[in-house]
């Protein structure tokens, strides 16, 4: 492991434990040991720190959106589910801008992959469901739901209603065994 990539373990613990205002370099370095003048032997600045946290968050996420159930509920739950275990990394890697011109090719792309092939690989589908499950989720990590929300209502609710519109060929939303959507 790379004394950056060590960087980046103790940052995104740190990101989840305490939140993004808490990732300075200088709470960074404390936690490392060392002073924060000693990161930028590895880092250029923090911007290059939370672009590394994208860049894993975006890795992450693509994986756990590949190994998602068959159907659009499936991805949904795949999505929601790596949202609501890594809230903080979330945060940093869908309010904020991406630093596209940070991260790696095609690190992008393959997060957004399984989510343009739901949609039959319509880019413009592929952009109205994300933006679906990121204010479903974004709503939910705010706790802007009434108290007693069904949240899992609500999401077979906006999927049924969203793959209305799905173009022949695309992957129609998962459904349980005795007919009930999942989230």
């Amino acid at each position: 492991m790379s004394r950056r990539d060590e960087i980046l373990d103790v940052a995104a613990a740190l990101l989840e434990e305490e939140g993004p205002d808490a990732l300075t370099m200088r709470e960074l370095a404390g936690r490392m040991g060392i002073r924060a003048p000693s990161l930028y032997k590895h880092v250029r600045d923090k911007d290059e720190i939370v672009a590394g946290l994208q860049e894993r968050a975006l890795t992450h996420l693509a994986r756990h959106l590949a190994a998602a159930d068959p159907g659009l509920g499936g991805l949904a739950d795949a999505y929601r589910s790596w949202a609501m275990a890594h809230p903080k990394l979330y945060e940093v890697a869908t309010r904020r801008p991406l630093a596209r011109e940070r991260i790696a090719p095609g690190v992008e792309s393959a997060a957004a992959a399984p989510i343009v092939a739901a949609a039959g690989g319509d880019e413009h589908l592929a952009r109205a469901l994300w933006a679906l499950a990121h204010g479903l989720v974004d709503l939910e990590l705010s706790d802007r739901f009434p108290p007693g929300a069904d949240l899992d209502a609500t999401w077979r609710t906006a999927l049924r209603a969203f793959s209305g519109g799905m173009p022949p060929g695309a992957v129609a939303p998962h459904v349980g065994p005795h007919g009930e959507g999942t989230r």
